[in-house]
């Protein structure tokens, strides 16, 4: 069941299903230079960069900055944010979301990915 807070809802211009099963959901994500997405969570995923780019994500008043090359997978922790692409290129990414247990709960702690 999709809810509200889907990134796929939020932002449909943005997200697109590649593939899902009852274990894992693959999204594409793309936007140019100055694009904004909605506020929408995340389970736990391995984020694929397709492209080099820098963002900021934003959640409960903070924010960080994230700047990726492109070719590298990096964990992304279950959270909610919106993002804002910075830079002068656009992101271009595969995200592989975890379903069930795996896909954890959201966490006020996480907020972009990590390289662990």
């Amino acid at each position: 069941m999709i809810d509200d807070d889907d990134p796929t809802v939020t932002d449909p211009e943005h997200y697109r299903v590649l593939w899902e099963n009852e274990f894992v959901r693959v999204l594409d994500y793309s936007d140019t230079p100055g694009d904004m997405t909605h506020e929408h969570e995340h389970p736990n995923s391995v984020m694929v960069t397709l492209s080099s780019f820098e963002r900021r994500l934003s959640s409960g008043g903070r924010s960080t900055d994230v700047a990726l090359p492109s070719g590298v997978a990096v964990w992304l922790g279950a959270q909610r944010h919106s993002g804002e692409n910075i830079g002068s290129t656009g992101t271009h990414t595969i995200l592989v979301e975890l379903k069930g247990a795996s896909g954890g709960e959201p966490s006020e702690s996480s907020l972009g990915p990590t390289h662990r």
